[in-house]
C-alpha cells in the first residue's frame, strides 16, 4: 500500500499494490494492521455503498460530536471526484480543501478523519461508491455545509446545469454560518 500525504495533515490516499495477469487482477482493499501502521489506529465499524448517476453531487455532509466520523473511501466502478473540507476552527487550514479522482480503474481510496466535510459528484455515467466508517451513523448528529459556498472555492468539474442535489442538499448553509463544528486543538478521536 503507497501512501500519498495531500495538502491538508492527516487527508490522505492510499493506492493498494495490485496484481494482474491475463485473469484479471486481485487486490488488498483494506487491512487494519497495515491502516493502522501506516495511517492511524481506527476501528471501522460500518461499510456503505451507494450508487449515482452522472451530475449527481452529495455532500458536504460530516457527524458531529461524539458521532463524528472518519471515512475511507472507494469506487468500485465509474470515477468520481471526492472532496474533504477542513471544518475544524482554530486550524491552520480551515476551511481549505483536498479534492481526488477515485475511479474503478487507479482504485485509489481516500482517507477523510473526523472534523471534515465529505462530499462527492459523479463523473461518469454512474459511480458505485464505497466508504467505510468508524463511528454509526446518527441522523440528530448530521451535519453539512453548502457544496457551493464561494469561500470554498471547490470545482465539482461538473456544469452548474449537469448538477442533481438531494432536496436536503440544496438547503445547507455556508461554512461562516454553522454554529456547530470542530476545534482544531481537541482530539476529535479522544473517548
Amino acid at each position: 500500500m503507497n501512501i500519498i500525504k495531500t495538502a491538508i495533515d492527516g487527508v490522505v490516499i492510499l493506492e493498494p499494490r495490485i496484481f494482474g495477469d491475463d485473469r484479471g487482477y486481485f487486490f488488498e482493499s483494506f487491512s487494519q494492521k497495515v491502516f493502522d501502521e501506516m495511517v492511524r489506529p481506527i476501528r471501522f465499524v460500518q461499510d456503505n455503498e451507494s450508487k449515482s448517476r452522472y451530475g449527481v453531487l452529495r455532500g458536504l455532509h460530516f457527524q458531529k460530536g461524539r458521532h463524528a466520523q472518519s471515512k475511507l473511501v472507494r469506487v468500485v466502478s465509474g470515477t468520481v471526484l471526492d472532496v474533504a473540507v477542513d471544518i475544524r476552527r482554530g486550524s491552520p487550514t480551515f476551511g481549505r480543501h483536498v479534492a481526488v479522482e477515485l475511479s474503478g480503474e487507479n482504485k485509489r481510496q481516500f482517507f477523510v478523519p473526523r472534523g471534515f466535510a465529505h462530499g462527492f459528484s459523479v463523473l461518469s455515467e454512474e459511480a458505485v461508491f464505497q466508504y467505510k466508517c468508524d463511528n454509526f451513523y446518527a441522523p440528530e448528529s448530521e451535519g453539512a455545509i453548502a457544496w457551493d459556498d464561494p469561500d470554498l472555492g471547490i470545482d465539482w468539474r461538473l456544469s452548474a446545469s449537469d448538477i442533481l442535489l438531494s432536496d436536503k442538499d440544496k438547503r445547507h448553509p455556508r461554512l461562516n454560518a454553522v454554529s456547530e463544528l470542530f476545534d482544531y486543538y481537541t482530539d476529535c478521536y479522544a473517548e
